[in-house]
């Protein structure tokens, strides 16, 4: 078990695990792909960007960003391409192009709403929590709101404020997997994967539960060492090849860094200074 300061030394390595088991799942689909020719009209004409594949996203990039260059100050292509560079992991294009958005737009809180999250995506996280409140209206709550907010709170280290801002996403929005995925990331933040763990189940088995979610529980099992099971939850939503390359990076990540040792040491040397 994590101990709540070893926990905060280690966030930023849980990050990159989860970030690692990205970068992994888009590589096997890059080798895996099975676009048909007509991929690129369906990945632009409203499927959601996270449900895309690598295959889909790149040519999402290409169809959009001609899109975007024919007239940028469309909103909703604007949008779009920004979303889909983020997926891509152009970060500071994805930025680039929000911020020229929320300049035309500056009243509207969707952009306002998406811009933040871009800058959170690009680590500026103090602009990307002032763009975010913008967009809030007090007196009709956005619940999305509420979680993106919270979620920036969370990597500025103020868990106690997300978490009672996940909350009130939830008693607008009850059940919503998205909100209860980010609560479980808050307690994996910390390093109380037991918690974690529990509210990502509870969000991967509500109806709504998306491959986010369901990898975000794929990846707390993982970090717990139970690479067996993280694998059979990645493959719901992953091809075989995908999912055993997502757990065999985790693994390799955490064996590299000998997380665990140093974790149980820590743990070892605080039952002997309490005794």
């Amino acid at each position: 078990m994590f101990t709540k300061r070893r926990a905060k030394a280690t966030a930023n390595r849980i990050l990159m695990a989860g970030a690692a088991m990205a970068v992994a799942a888009t590589l096997a689909g890059c080798a895996n792909d099975r676009m048909t020719t007509g991929s690129i009209s369906r990945a632009t004409s409203g499927k959601a960007v996270e449900q895309m594949s690598a295959g889909e996203l790149s040519n999402a990039a290409v169809s959009l960003g001609q899109a975007y260059a024919r007239d940028p100050k469309d909103k909703a292509t604007g949008l779009r391409y920004a979303a889909v560079l983020q997926m891509n992991g152009r970060a500071d294009q994805s930025l680039a192009v929000m911020r020229k958005l929320a300049i035309i737009h500056s009243k509207d809180r969707e952009v306002l709403a998406a811009y933040g999250k871009a800058l959170a995506g690009a680590g500026q996280l103090e602009p990307a929590l002032d763009a975010v409140r913008r967009a809030q209206t007090p007196e009709y709550p956005d619940w999305k709101l509420q979680s993106a907010e919270a979620a920036i709170l969370d990597q500025l280290g103020q868990p106690n404020e997300a978490r009672a801002l996940y909350r009130k996403a939830l008693d607008a929005k009850p059940n919503e997997p998205s909100v209860l995925s980010n609560l479980g990331m808050s307690y994996l933040l910390e390093g109380d994967l037991k918690t974690a763990e529990t509210y990502m189940r509870t969000a991967s088995d509500q109806p709504g539960g998306d491959s986010r979610v369901r990898q975000n529980l794929a990846l707390v099992v993982g970090l717990q060492g139970r690479f067996a099971e993280a694998e059979q939850i990645a493959s719901q939503e992953l091809s075989p090849e995908q999912a055993r390359a997502n757990v065999a990076y985790l693994r390799s990540m955490l064996s590299q860094q000998n997380a665990w040792k140093q974790i149980k040491e820590e743990d070892g040397r605080r039952e002997t200074n309490t005794n």
